[in-house]
């Protein structure tokens, strides 16, 4: 590649993300909706090849009914009727055995759980990526580049200098962002330049993803449809086959476990592909990408004025679907703090809390995400388990049933995306009282200072996350709510950003247990109390950064 001419222009910006995945697009989607001005640069034109995520979490969902664009994620091009079922098959699809199914309904049927307004949705990354752009850049502040690649960066005691290669032109562009942000994936060039190291286990499996094209997939077996079969032999899993648009594309996923990684050669690849299916059939590899399954968390997820969001902060194996979820999380909490510091109300240590929030939090999902796929690779020597016998009926029912247990883990994960608390946020007025234990598979609404405020529907028809948003929001609760002109008047003080909600509503009064219940611009909560505390300056300086020392009132 020839060497960028020299530099041509320079750019200020107040943030400049490298990286247009979805979390550089949600991170710069949600900063032109607080009406902060970014730059988003892309080495690639954008296109989607090979879709990494599919699956659209519950709390991403309630992001997106903030930011207007559910129905958007809704009429996304994957069939809402298709079934969502996985289903464990012994041997191949049209020989072998259905051992097991886990059901879950379609999108069309599935209804929000009681703690959510919203489900989750099946929106591959090829379709949910042109939702995040179009949402975006609706946001005049928001100026993306594709075909610019990130170079190097430069910080000095006034500023960043990041230099910018504009591929195309094959110039070089010094750009001066207040911030910067690597949302660059795994191999993270901003990580790099940082000198930011990984921990935790790099190579959990060396996996090739196939997407094949197939019409009529469903028709070649007698299985109900279902969104992912995954294939057993008697020594354990060695496949997947997903529905990825519920039509006629098919990713398979050939998991292995050595200890180096190899490309599969095309013989390899096909062999595969009839290995799992069972019978020759008509069908077209659209693309073959292998790809290393990895357990890494980044030692740590800012130096100075640059930071790390995504996969640049933490690589996980897509057993559970947290990958990208996980990475939208970091850019909600990034994009308010960022907010707060350019409009001028922050204190000096609120960026400092970023790290300490979303770091425990991916150490979490990544270590979940490990564990299921320890669960679905667990080695077995079963045997009979692929003869056609009474002895291998015997084997596969039991198998199945160890199985399908073990799996439901991965299922199950409401806890997982609602259940995360900041615990140890120095921006939350903890009080004493611990959040209730952290299930994956279970959730249960809290106040506790540092969870997800709670959601409960309204007699107007609405959710109390619709509150929750640009600004704090300090919920009245009750008849007999306590006068809260102090802490407005304090937050007025610093040009803190304050609504005041009064609520009567006896349901939203039981969910929320407090007169007083003081929400993040994230949707968290900050702070509650059954009183003004005494001194509401000290209340509104603790949760803008201004002061790092926690006070139970």
């Amino acid at each position: 590649m020839s060497t960028p001419n020299s530099a041509t222009s320079a750019i200020e910006t107040p943030v400049l993300i490298v990286g247009a995945g979805p979390v550089g697009l949600a991170l710069a989607g949600d900063l032109g909706w607080r009406g902060i001005a970014c730059t988003v640069i892309e080495q690639s034109d954008g296109a989607i090849y090979q879709p990494r995520q599919d699956l659209v979490g519950i709390r991403t969902m309630e992001f997106c009914r903030r930011w207007g664009i559910v129905g958007d994620v809704e009429a996304a091009p994957y069939p809402r009727d298709y079934p969502q079922d996985n289903i464990y098959i012994a041997g191949d699809l049209v020989n072998g055995w259905e051992i097991g199914r886990y059901e879950n309904p379609t999108m069309d049927d599935e209804i929000p759980p009681p703690q959510s307004p919203q489900r989750r949705e099946r929106c591959p990354q090829n379709m949910f990526d042109p939702i995040l752009k179009k949402f975006a850049t609706s946001h005049e502040t928001v100026d993306l580049r594709y075909h610019h690649r990130f170079r190097s960066l430069q910080q000095t005691e006034d500023g960043l200098i990041a230099e910018i290669e504009d591929v195309a032109r094959q110039t070089a562009i010094h750009m001066t962002p207040k911030f910067l942000v690597g949302c660059d994936g795994a191999g993270s060039a901003v990580r790099t330049a940082l000198g930011i190291t990984m921990q935790g286990n790099p190579a959990l499996t060396y996996t090739t993803n196939v997407i094949f094209y197939c019409a009529g997939f469903e028709k070649l077996h007698d299985k109900r449809p279902g969104y992912r079969f995954i294939f057993l032999t008697a020594t354990g899993t060695w496949a997947t086959i997903v529905a990825i648009n519920g039509r006629d594309q098919w990713r398979m996923s050939i998991v292995r476990s050595s200890d180096h990684p190899r490309e599969l050669s095309n013989e390899e690849v096909h062999a595969a592909i009839r290995k799992a299916v069972g019978i020759d059939f008509h069908y077209e590899i659209l693309s073959v990408v292998p790809w290393t399954r990895r357990g890494l968390v980044a030692e740590r997820f800012r130096q100075d004025r640059a930071f790390l969001a995504g996969d640049a902060a933490h690589c996980m194996s897509p057993t559970g679907g947290f990958g990208m979820n996980t990475g939208v999380g970091d850019a909600v909490d990034l994009s308010w703090k960022f907010g707060a510091v350019l409009m001028g109300w922050a204190g000096e240590a609120l960026l400092d809390s970023y790290e300490i929030e979303r770091h425990p939090v991916a150490v979490r999902n990544v270590t979940e995400a490990s564990g299921n796929l320890a669960r679905m690779l667990l080695p077995e020597d079963n045997g009979a388990f692929l003869e056609d016998t009474a002895e291998g009926n015997a084997v596969r029912k039991e198998v199945g049933d160890r199985f399908a247990e073990r799996m439901k883990r991965e299922w199950q994960t409401l806890g997982i995306h609602l259940g995360y608390c900041y615990g140890n946020s120095p921006i939350c007025a903890h009080d004493g009282n611990a959040a209730p234990p952290d299930d994956p598979a279970h959730y249960i609404q809290t106040t506790c200072p540092g969870s997800r405020a709670p959601h409960v529907w309204r007699a107007d028809g609405k959710s109390t996350l619709d509150d929750f948003g640009r600004g704090f929001v300090l919920l009245r609760l009750g008849a007999d709510a306590p006068d809260t002109e102090p802490l407005a008047a304090a937050a007025r003080c610093c040009k803190m950003p304050l609504d005041i909600v009064t609520i009567e509503e006896p349901a939203v009064c039981d969910a929320y247990q407090h007169c007083l219940v003081l929400v993040r611009p994230d949707g968290h909560v900050a702070w509650r109390g059954h009183g003004v505390p005494p001194d509401s300056a000290r209340l509104i300086n603790l949760v803008r950064g201004a002061s790092m020392v926690s006070d139970s009132n």
